[in-house]
Parts: C-alpha cells; sequence; structure tokens
C-alpha cells in the first residue's frame, strides 16, 4: 500500500488541530467545563461503559474519547497527527481525567497499542480517510477481547454522492480504489483559518462494503440504524438544533430526508 496518502493527511490533520480546538464548532472550553459532546442517540446505542477498556480510533485530539473516560471507560485514543495526541493529552490533564494517547497510523495500532480492549469507538468522519475497509475490520477485530463490541457511528455514503449547494448527484456512490484527492485549505469549522498545507486523500466506503468487512472477521451486527440528521452543516440549506455544544442539522420540511449518518454496533 502506497503511504503518501498517510504522510498528506497527517500534514493536514497536524494543521487542522489547533483550528479546530480554538473554533465554536467543537466547543473546548464548554467541554472542560463538564459540558456533553457526545449526542444523546450515541450514548443510547453505546450503553454502559463503566469499567470497560476503550480504544478510540482517529481520536483527533480526544474530545469525544474523554468524553466516554467521563461515562466511566478506561480510555486509550489513537492517531496519525502528532498535534492531535498532543493537544489531546494536554486536554486529559487539564480536566483531570487519565488517559493514554498514542500516536500511529491506523493499520498499525496493533502494534502501537499492544493491547486489547472491551470497545472500539469510532467514526463521524474516520472511514473516509481510510484506503482499505477490509484491513480496518481486521485492525478492530485484533483490539477487541472475545465478546467485546465496535461502535461505529459514521457520515453516510450517500451524501458523498451530493453537490455541496444541492442534493444533486455528482458523484459515483461506490467510489474508486484509488480514491480521491483534494486541495482545500479550509475546513468545516468555518472558522476562516486557512492551513498550510492543503492535500487530501479520501476513499468512498459503500455502507455494504463496511457491513461485509465486519462479517468477513467473524463480528456480529447488533445494530445498524441510519440516521436523518447529521451533525455538522454540510449542505447550506439545512436547519440547525443546538443543545449546547451538541448541533443536529436536519433538512427543511420542503426538502427530501436523505440517510446523512449511519451507526453500527457488531459483537466479536
Amino acid at each position: 500500500m502506497r503511504r503518501d496518502w498517510s504522510d498528506a493527511n497527517r500534514n493536514l490533520w497536524n494543521d487542522r488541530v489547533p483550528i479546530h480546538v480554538g473554533s465554536d464548532f467543537y466547543g473546548v472550553e464548554a467541554f472542560k467545563a463538564g459540558a456533553e459532546c457526545l449526542h444523546a442517540y450515541e450514548i443510547d446505542e453505546v450503553g454502559e461503559l463503566e469499567g470497560l477498556d476503550l480504544v478510540h480510533l482517529q481520536c483527533h485530539f480526544g474530545m469525544d474519547t474523554l468524553a466516554c473516560a467521563r461515562r466511566g471507560a478506561r480510555v486509550t485514543g489513537l492517531d496519525l497527527s502528532e498535534a492531535g495526541i498532543a493537544a489531546a493529552r494536554k486536554l486529559a490533564v487539564e480536566i483531570g481525567i487519565p488517559a493514554r494517547f498514542v500516536v500511529a497510523n491506523l493499520y498499525d495500532a496493533v502494534e502501537a497499542l499492544g493491547e486489547t480492549y472491551d470497545v472500539v469507538y469510532t467514526g463521524r468522519g474516520a472511514l473516509n480517510w481510510l484506503p482499505d475497509v477490509s484491513r480496518w475490520a481486521e485492525v478492530v477485530a485484533a483490539l477487541l477481547r472475545p465478546g467485546g463490541f465496535l461502535y461505529l457511528n459514521e457520515f453516510h455514503p450517500v451524501t458523498d454522492m451530493m453537490a455541496d449547494e444541492s442534493f444533486e448527484i455528482e458523484h459515483d456512490y461506490f467510489g474508486r480504489p484509488e480514491g480521491y484527492i483534494s486541495d482545500e485549505d479550509l475546513t468545516y469549522t468555518e472558522t476562516g483559518e486557512r492551513a498550510e498545507h492543503t492535500e487530501s486523500h479520501e476513499w468512498i466506503h459503500p455502507t455494504s462494503a463496511v457491513i461485509t468487512a465486519l462479517l468477513d472477521v467473524g463480528f456480529r451486527i447488533e445494530l445498524f440504524r441510519e440516521h436523518d440528521f447529521t451533525v455538522y452543516g454540510r449542505f447550506p440549506f439545512l436547519e440547525v438544533e443546538s443543545d449546547g455544544i451538541r448541533r443536529v442539522y436536519r433538512t427543511p420540511e420542503d426538502k427530501p430526508r436523505p440517510p446523512f449518518m449511519y451507526s453500527i454496533r457488531a459483537r466479536k
């Protein structure tokens, strides 16, 4: 597998970390003060975490990881961005929560972590940065203890077909093996700050490919849901509902409702 995609994406995310930490979108200061950043549907679908060992793959700067720790889990976060892991460690110290954060490419997670877990938690813009979803499923399976489970909360690939200004279909649902290269210096937090490194490599993984990859390595699917809302303003006409730092975006009544997100809980 070519590694240049990983280097480009690492540089991109290293630039994005300080922009995201300082943005209103993430609401870090409110989180430090005790605000909940996990959405109610996530909390319900994941279930009780008290006393469980949890690893958050592609954890960015660790806010969701630490939110799981507040719910009683012993947490580890992994991300390829050195800046993201440094920010995660700093945030953990600031709020007084013990956590382990490790810098590594996801495909190297088994060796980099050297442990197994009760829960693998991931999503909200994670799988699109990976070229091979079958290898991802193998890594998840290797990280879980027998009886442990994966919780994946992800943006639906149907939305990747659509033009940014409308619901018109512009792109292929099934993606392509070489992925898509973008050159964009702005980020979804809409702060107006520009990143120095702009090249990114992304892939589209149909939900059928994700589910099949999990079944192929022996998982039992316990939950699969598609959601008619998203957690950021992907399209300019979406209407926002806010609950502190948690935001949900929905289509207005005069527009159709595609699946914006999906979630999976799968048991090893």
